[in-house]
């Protein structure tokens, strides 16, 4: 059984548009990723998120409509399964209400459309019209009445006799009836385009829809001259100071602005929609034209396919379009979408790289300057390979990744297409963004933010504490900084313990020879207290209220502030045991108490400070032999008042071996209760309390891998901070650095910017090619990278691959490209992997292989039967790949791999046909998958920049080899078209390639990876993820080799690559994390297994979520079936209680829109697959809801939110 859960949600954007959505006052942005709705505002020239709205089903159309006498926008939306509805904004409740929910059972024997599934909507945003099927136009038309306004009565569907449309749009006309123009072949091998338009719906009858007959009802059929015409634009017409009339002569008549221009590469054609007549324009340079919008009236901005932002001018004397031009005005990411937005600004969408803002200056008189870049919306899309550098355990090569490492691991991404390729630095943790560096400043042991004045509300003074001074650092508001060499009356000739002002203007200094109390302005001392001679103080904590020492680790002292210092209990532990940490909770509600770890016992107790007398105690040891010791602690309320669970405080006990032990705290009599472990890393954690704004705090733990603790939605979040060097921190919110934090590493002293909350960091690494594949050498510290570069040069297209090195703390380019192919051939990167092979005397070397394919050029005859090659390449000590092996294949080498293990016996050559070879032991086994074959190789270097492969068995898969994995002598081939095959090498004389089992189904596969023992994770084209485990229990051999499907489900997008991960967990964990996922879309997933013991639960738990959530939609479906129709309006649902309670958008059901789909078959449901974004959304209902989903599961309410909290933990 299978768990997947979203590391980085898809960040690609392949369809975005302008709304007055929210308000009739308010343009927004909406964007579709993925599954994803967001609604941006545009504010002082940027934009800012308000609304992200998860819909059960892949977006696959967006547009948007304007009922009749609305001030606001419909949202129109549909899914890659023909399931459409229309979203309106509710201001009341601020959300999304669903509106005319369609399912489109489609018509199975209809053919889809060649080209991408579109909808248009015509100027008035009345009609709607989908083009899905071959030949079949769907209309959809919104009511004129006050009562149907919202809804749509007028739903048709005609036959087409245009076949193969290219590109289609709405007209805009004088009389107001829509017009729809088609940009169609003949034939779909036809090098003729033609152009046909229709009014869609009859003159005296606007809900009666027209037959687009030929014949009868086409009002224009052209030919385009430039027959790679790929889109049409239409514009707008204008006043005219003289009305137009029919004329008789067309011939004659002159082409007025208000028509549609045709965009070919090399031609334009404008149209007028009147009089037809027609005005031609030939491009200067021939481009591929992708998007484009309106500027106005008549300049439009297009987009090609090479990232470069043109605009096209009508040239016009008065309103007649006399010529068209087009100039480029600068470079942008590849458009899938142009969003003008008024006021000069541009917004680029992009599903190839980063999405992007733009401010136009269309007038200013330096070129350079006609685009002005903004806003980055950062995309890692498409995720084309991706490596994973570190899980948490850089200090051991050889050690398994804690248990919390998945949410700190470090992924880098091949990511965008073409001159949008990126190498991407992907973490996900809270981010620490470094204002300025104080001074390089070693062995730091604390640091204490102070204001040197009471009336100061900001802190304007630093002081820093080491093994034998302290030193004080004040700042201006400005900014600027100062070291002073006294300050308050401070000891500065010794190391501080702790330092902090109090509400009446003094200060308190602990130091290890006294506890002071000072003026702050004056810098006397008010009061003091010494330990006895011989005795020091070893640690303390302090409110506003009460000072707690520890002296010798064997004797407790408190003290009342507000008494000057006054002792008020003294207790002697040393017979008992020792003090292991203290700490005096902040917060005014805890006052009067404290907590003290113990080192000997390993227990924790909760004392008055009055007595010193415990009033509850627990025992932090699992066992008697257990040596746990606490060795810092966190009293605090950290979830808000508001909270689900903050009927108490937390108390948090960071312990020596990495693992932080929290409980919740009754607020009535300090019991203990809800004891949880969370391991943050192999060391004990030190923690540093963040106060924030609503009276919480949060916690940052620095250990070798800090985290911080924080609240979110009524939960406590542990996150991975983007700051592995930190030791100490504390807050410093300085005038000249608000919000800031102070950290000190063991070399330098910094102002930083921490995130509130875990976000998905990206540092990126521009390209300027397509990286297609990666592989990472730790020895090395560099990335391989096989890239891909396409440059447009006189209007000819360039390709050209090569082989580079990127060093991996400099995340910058190092060493010399090696390039590949040469003239009369193109040489594409197909493959990259990094192993250690055996050089020439016999020590490990690391090496890189690359497969590649050949493109042979039309324009040259075939010089040889080389179709592809495997190089190797070393490292030397310039960091320079050098070449070691060069193999020519009568084949493109799609994948490598190798076998762990050294066996094999001599062959003859290897070229991709059938056959073994003889045997021999000796070298590591190369694996490759070939245009038709699946090869295993004998790898020997002869010299330091020579080696040879020896064939020893092959393998023919049922068409190509996709992706190959290796485990052991184990094989797994995925199969382009069928699927997956285990097979067996057997060395021996000679050696053979043994197929041991087969998955019996048509599936094109995309990636591949091993999960667990006999189970094979599997992605397909279609955005499907099987599990797929060997039958090793069957009765017959033919059940043996036949492999089993245990789970599977539709992620709703393209795996491109599936990395295999080693976690360690805890006993008892639910969910054991197995590998990650890259997407085209740019979504990073963990994939994991569930244990046995949590296999029902979580499947029952997942089944009842989707009956509480999917509540809407059944009452839907059993209006439909009362009522009898195909399609019901939510206003007919028997149960509106139901429809009214909106937790789905879309009411698109959860198992449909998860339930496997290819051509072949379709699911009912996810099969024995738990989604953990879905599962996540249980929080987020009501006390009711979540109560109706646990009656019957077994565990409580309580314990199904920390179950949901843990699982959430894991990403």
């Amino acid at each position: 059984m299978a768990y997947i859960a979203p590391i980085h949600r898809p960040s690609s954007v392949r369809h975005a548009l302008r709304s007055r959505l929210l308000s009739d006052t308010e343009e927004s942005l909406v964007l579709a990723k993925a599954n994803r709705l967001e609604v941006w505002r545009l504010s002082d020239g940027v934009l800012s998120l308000a609304l992200s709205k998860t819909i059960n089903g892949t977006i696959s159309m967006l547009q948007r409509l304007r009922p009749k006498d609305s001030t606001t926008d419909l949202l129109f939306v549909g899914t890659d399964r023909f399931q459409y509805f229309t979203l309106a904004w509710d201001p009341e409740k601020s959300q999304l209400k669903t509106l005319n929910p369609l399912n489109d059972a489609g018509e199975r024997y209809m053919r889809e459309s060649q080209s991408q599934d579109r909808a248009l909507v015509d100027p008035s945003g009345r009609y709607l019209v989908m083009h899905l099927w071959e030949g079949v136009l769907t209309i959809l038309g919104l009511g004129n009445r006050k009562n149907n306004a919202m809804e749509f009565p007028c739903r048709d569907q005609v036959r087409l006799t245009e076949l193969f449309i290219k590109a289609s749009t709405f007209l805009y006309t004088e009389t107001g009836q829509p017009k729809i123009a088609f940009l169609y072949q003949e034939r779909a091998d036809s090098g003729n385009v033609r152009l046909a338009t229709y009014r869609l719906t009859k003159d005296d009858r606007p809900m009666d829809v027209s037959k687009f007959d030929p014949s009868r009802d086409r009002e224009l059929d052209i030919e385009v001259p430039d027959p790679s015409a790929s889109m049409l634009i239409p514009v707008r017409k204008v006043e005219e100071e003289i009305k137009r009339h029919n004329v008789r002569h067309v011939e004659s008549a002159k082409a007025h602005i208000g028509g549609l221009v045709v965009v070919g590469e090399t031609r334009l054609l404008y149209i007028d929609e009147m009089t037809h007549a027609t005005v031609e324009s030939a491009l200067t340079e021939a481009s591929i034209f992708v998007a484009w919008a309106e500027y106005n009236v008549t300049h439009y901005l297009l987009a090609d396919d090479y990232g470069g932002l043109h605009l096209l001018t009508l040239n016009t004397e008065g309103v007649v379009v006399k010529g068209m031009d087009v100039n480029l005005i600068g470079r942008t990411s590849r458009a899938s979408n142009l969003v003008y937005l008024g006021n000069d600004l541009l917004f680029v969408a992009s599903h190839y790289g980063d999405s992007q803002l733009f401010r136009l200056d269309l007038a200013n008189e330096d070129p350079r300057q006609y685009l002005q870049l903004i806003q980055t919306l950062s995309n890692i899309g498409p995720i084309l390979d991706f490596t994973i550098m570190d899980m948490g355990n850089r200090g051991d090569e050889g050690q398994l990744a804690n248990e919390y490492s998945s949410g700190q691991a470090r992924i880098v991404t091949c990511s965008g297409a073409h001159k949008d390729g990126t190498l991407r630095s992907v973490r996900s943790g809270v981010g620490l963004e470094d204002v300025g560096i104080l001074a390089e400043l070693e062995h730091c042991r604390g640091l204490f933010p102070l204001r040197s004045h009471q009336s100061s509300g900001k802190t304007d003074t630093l002081a820093v504490s080491f093994l034998t001074e302290t030193r004080v650092f004040r700042f201006d508001p400005a900014g600027e900084v100062e070291e002073v060499e006294a300050f308050a009356g401070m000891a500065l000739h010794q190391q501080t313990l702790l330092a902090m002002n109090l509400m009446d203007g003094r200060i308190l200094q602990v130091t290890a020879s006294a506890a002071t109390l000072l003026d702050a302005e004056s810098g006397m001392t008010i009061a003091a207290w010494t330990p006895p001679e011989e005795k020091s103080i070893v640690s303390a904590s302090a409110n506003q209220e009460w000072l707690l020492l520890s002296v010798d680790g064997t004797e407790l002292v408190s003290f009342n502030i507000r008494s000057e210092l006054g002792v008020v209990g003294q207790r002697d532990i040393s017979k008992q045991d020792q003090i292991a940490c203290i700490h005096v909770p902040p917060q005014p509600q805890l006052s009067g108490v404290a907590v003290v770890g113990f080192w000997t016992s390993g227990t924790i107790s909760i004392v008055h400070l009055n007595t010193l007398e415990p009033i509850h105690g627990e025992s932090l040891r699992k066992s008697e032999d257990d040596a746990a010791i606490p060795r810092d602690l966190a009293l605090i309320h950290i979830l808000p008042p508001s909270g689900t669970s903050s009927s108490g405080p937390m108390l948090f006990v960071a312990m020596q071996d990495g693992d932080v032990v929290t409980f919740n705290i009754s607020k009535d009599d300090l019991s203990f209760s809800g004891r949880k472990r969370v391991m943050l890393g192999m060391r004990q954690a030190r923690f540093h309390l963040l106060p924030q704004p609503d009276g919480t705090y949060n916690i940052f733990a620095t250990t070798e891998h800090p985290s911080l603790i924080y609240s979110a939605e009524g939960r406590t979040v542990y996150s991975a901070v983007t700051a592995d060097e930190a030791t100490y921190v504390c807050p410093f919110d300085a005038e000249a650095f608000p919000g800031c934090i102070a950290v000190a590493t063991e070399s330098q002293l910094r102002i930083a910017l921490i995130d509130r909350e875990r976000r998905t960091h990206v540092k990126p690494l521009a390209m300027g090619e397509m990286v297609r594949r990666i592989a990472y050498s730790p020895r090395e510290k560099v990335f391989g990278l096989g890239c891909i570069r396409r440059e447009l040069s006189a209007g000819e297209e360039i390709v050209q691959s090569s082989f580079k090195l990127v060093d991996e703390v400099l995340f910058d380019r190092v060493g010399r490209t090696f390039p590949l192919g040469g003239p009369g051939y193109t040489e594409l990167v197909e493959c990259v992997v990094r192993t250690e092979l055996r050089d020439s005397y016999g020590n490990p070397a690391e090496r890189f292989l690359v497969g590649t394919s050949f493109l042979p050029d039309p324009d040259y005859a075939p010089a040889t039967d080389t179709r592809g090659r495997i190089l190797v390449f070393g490292v030397d000590r310039d960091r320079n790949p050098y070449l070691v092996l060069d193999h020519k294949l009568k084949g493109a080498c799609r994948c490598l791999a190798v076998i762990e293990q050294d066996a094999g016996e001599e062959g003859d050559g290897m070229n991709g046909d059938d056959g073994g070879g003889e045997g021999g032991g000796g070298g590591r086994l190369i694996v490759a998958g070939l245009t038709k074959t699946v090869v295993v190789c004998r790898y020997d270097e002869t010299s330091s920049t020579t080696a040879e492969l020896t064939r020893l068995a092959s393998y023919r898969p049922s068409s190509y080899p996709a992706e190959i994995t290796v485990r052991g002598r184990i094989i797994a081939v995925a199969d382009l078209m069928k699927s997956l095959a285990l097979v067996e090498y057997v060395p021996g004389t000679p050696a053979k390639l043994v197929e041991r089992a087969r998955h019996p189904a048509s599936v094109w596969a995309t990636a591949l990876g091993q999960v667990e023992g006999d189970s094979w994770l599997e992605a397909d084209a279609q955005g499907n993820l099987l599990v797929l485990r060997r039958n090793l229990e069957g009765v017959t051999a033919e059940d043996k080799k036949r492999m089993e499907v245990t789970s599977e489900i539709n992620l709703g997008e393209m795996v491109n690559r599936i990395r295999e991960i080693e976690v360690e967990t805890t006993k008892g964990a639910m969910i054991v994390p197995r590998a990650f996922l890259g997407t085209v879309e740019g979504g990073i997933y963990l994939f994991g297994t569930v244990a046995p013991h949590a296999q029902d639960l979580l499947l029952r738990f997942q089944a009842k979520l989707a009956d509480e959530l999917d509540k809407k939609t059944h009452a839907i479906l059993r209006a439909e079936a009362t009522a009898g129709k195909a399609q019901a309006r939510v206003g007919d649902a028997a149960d509106q209680d139901d429809i009214d309670d909106d937790k789905t958008v879309g009411h698109v059901p959860f198992r449909s829109y998860r339930a496997f789909r290819n051509a072949e078959r379709e699911g009912d449901g996810p099969f024995r697959f738990l989604d953990g974004e879905f599962l996540e959304r249980f929080l987020d209902l009501d006390d009711k809801a979540q109560k109706d989903i646990c009656e019957g599961l077994g565990p409580s309410v309580e314990d199904m939110r920390n179950l949901v909290e843990e699982l959430r933990r894991l990403h």
